[in-house]
């Protein structure tokens, strides 16, 4: 597919190239990410980037890059690229021939009469990159140094130079090993050939993150670089470079090189393209099945997980993936809450609506698998627990109150998924009855009572039927406004909340709907007007004075506009659901055009994948994480709905 190669001419232009990333995981926490042209522009970017258990599971950035230089007749090439303040140096990308994505990220350099093919591999379920230098065509003899340059720290920290440093290594099979601080792993640089190795360590100084400068941050690191391998090659003759926190074979790097090639997907169809990133979101670590929300910064979270899941996995027919995530995130729940975020030290149970959302996770589950006994047996002591903490009440004021309605909140904290907090204080509190809170409660108080009746609960149902009978009532009442037509956001001591945004969509697209059918249409209707766009939903009308049209600037600027106007695509899933339900077959045109949309971006920002966000204001440039996990399954919950209602 065209978005899959890029030509000399788009790879030259640097503000062309620097601005599409790549992503391999290894799925199992760690991953690479860097340009098209392998110069970093963010401190998240790097060739191995792990999680550390020694330092709470955080990602650590091990290996920057490497660069390479090609020798002949006792002239050096350098193919690496590397900004500095004002200045790239060297300028390795004007070698560059072509980059394909597909099957695996591939550069092709030609200098003079040669041609030398670069090839990136994360190895998965191991902590390992691969990268097979193959000399396609040379005229005299060549020789290849192969330059790391090391980092040895936290991905949301920078690197400085240090006379703390171990600048010490041991050899080993074909390469050596470092480790810069302790408590890190030793890093395995190998080579499957003979090789000399040159140790020079030296500070590379300055090396420059412009997208970390343009989000308001320290965008300026010093890497350490140890050394060079140096190796004879000839024509037709390929080398792997193994980078690895464990020793390995160089005899079979090779074999190993291959046999993981031959594991790739496809990525020659829209849908391919959509497994492949959705794959990458899916953590594998000892019997821990996990959802990392986005790359290259997020973690797992609570909310994220369980919203992402069944796309991500039902979506693609993946039923055991599915179970094994809800088995892993149903051990988290704790007093009624499910873990919002965090790490081993620090857990944040901050989210009224994660509860919820794993209500609908295991309704999409029990929907596809249409087992009601098992979802039940594994499930239904939880979804019980989880009602009746919710209904007595839990942290954070999270009560049901006499009307059958959850009120949640407590000054100083957002609950909801719109969370942002600009100068310590949350942008959009929505403390009170929050409009898709409700939705979601009365459709978790309905699911559970489908399945308690079709497993002869019939207590549970007695007890919990007039509830969700009250809630309904109460929510078309508290919620409606008559004469907008449309749902309040939140209500509270003071009324209605009357600003327009997406998630009274919610109280559509829901499986059980407490809305009358009647005011759905109006609901709709002000979505679609106020806030629809090809590429998400807008998190609040353009015709409020506070409504933010672009995301941009330092860390407070672009808080305050993440749900102020910004758009979101994973909420064009439940838009186009809700669609659906009200216009039938009719909505297949509103759904390809999205598809359609969101496809034109997919050779743009990050590589075969959908972005975390867009600005709200035209023309709508992606923004975000380059990958995130509600983002692309919820574009291949769309994809399914069309093929779903197609004649």
């Amino acid at each position: 597919m065209k978005y899959l190669a890029f030509d000399k001419e788009q790879l030259v232009n640097l503000e062309y190239s620097l601005n599409r990333e790549i992503l391999s995981t290894n799925r199992a926490g760690g991953y690479f990410s860097t340009t098209i042209i392998l110069c970093n522009t963010r401190k998240y970017h790097g060739l191995m980037i792990l999680p550390i258990d020694e330092f709470d599971g955080e990602n650590h950035v091990l290996l920057s890059n490497v660069d390479e230089t090609i020798v002949q007749h006792g002239q050096s090439f350098n193919l690496g690229i590397h900004r500095y303040p004002g200045i790239f140096e060297p300028r390795g990308h004007k070698y560059i021939e072509s980059f394909e994505y597909a099957p695996t990220p591939t550069l092709t350099y030609r200098v003079g009469g040669v041609i030398l093919k670069k090839e990136l591999l994360f190895v998965h379920n191991e902590e390992q990159i691969l990268i097979r230098y193959t000399l396609v065509d040379a005229h005299s003899p060549t020789k290849l140094k192969i330059k790391p340059f090391l980092a040895f720290r936290n991905a949301h920290s920078l690197s400085k130079a240090s006379h703390w440093v171990n600048t010490k290594y041991q050899v080993c099979d074909n390469g050596v090993r470092y480790k810069l601080y302790t408590g890190f792993p030793h890093l395995y640089m190998q080579i499957n050939k003979k090789n000399e190795y040159v140790a020079s360590p030296d500070w590379y100084y300055n090396i420059e993150y412009i997208e970390e400068l343009r989000r308001g941050y320290d965008g300026h690191e010093d890497l350490f670089v140890s050394g060079y391998f140096e190796i004879p090659l000839k024509k037709g003759e390929s080398v792997i470079f193994s980078a690895a926190t464990s020793a390995q074979t160089p005899a079979t790097l090779l074999k190993k090189f291959n046999t993981e090639l031959s594991r790739r997907d496809p990525k020659d169809t829209l849908m391919n393209c959509l497994a492949n990133a959705a794959s990458q979101f899916i953590v594998q670590k000892g019997k821990r099945h996990d959802i990392i929300a986005g790359y290259p910064w997020f973690g797992s979270w609570g909310r994220d997980s369980f919203i992402s899941l069944p796309g991500l996995t039902l979506g693609l027919n993946d039923d055991k993936n599915c179970k094994s995530i809800l088995d892993t995130l149903s051990h988290d729940l704790k007093d009624g809450l499910f873990p919002n975020m965090g790490n081993a030290k620090s857990v944040a149970f901050n989210s009224v609506d994660a509860p919820l959302w794993y209500f609908w996770a295991i309704q999409q589950y029990y929907l596809h698998t249409n087992n009601h006994k098992d979802v039940w047996k594994d499930y239904g002591k939880k979804m019980k627990t989880i009602l009746k903490g919710y209904r007595a009440g839990l942290a954070y004021n999270i009560k049901m109150h006499p009307n059958g309605l959850i009120w949640a909140g407590e000054k100083g904290h957002a609950l909801t998924w719109m969370d942002a907090i600009a100068h310590g204080k949350p942008v959009t509190p929505r403390i009170g009855f929050a409009v898709e809170i409700n939705a979601l409660w009365y459709n978790a108080i309905m699911i559970t009572i489908e399945l308690a009746t079709k497993n002869k609960d019939s207590r549970f149902v007695k007890e919990w039927l007039p509830i969700a009978d009250l809630a309904k009532k109460s929510f078309n009442q508290l919620f409606w406004i008559e004469d907008g037509q449309y749902l309040a956001d939140y209500v509270d001591e003071n009324g209605q909340n009357t600003d327009i945004r997406p998630n009274q969509i919610f109280a559509i697209s829901l499986p059980y709907s407490p809305l009358d059918d009647d005011k759905k249409i109006g609901t709709l209707n002000i979505v679609e007007r106020r806030l629809y766009t090809p590429k998400g939903l807008r998190t609040l009308s353009p015709q409020h004075p506070d409504y933010k049209g672009r995301y941009e600037g330092d860390q407070a600027t672009r808080d305050a506009a993440y749900h102020q106007g910004t758009t979101w695509p994973w909420l064009l899933g439940h838009y186009v659901e809700a669609y659906y339900k009200i216009h039938g077959k009719n909505a297949t045109h509103i759904a390809q055009s999205i598809v359609d949309s969101l496809c034109e971006d997919i050779d743009i920002y990050g590589l075969c994948t959908v972005p975390e966000i867009y600005d709200g204001d035209p023309p709508q440039r992606p923004n975000g994480c380059i990958s995130q996990a509600w983002s692309v399954a919820e574009l291949i919950r769309i994809v399914n709905m069309i093929e779903k209602n197609k004649d």
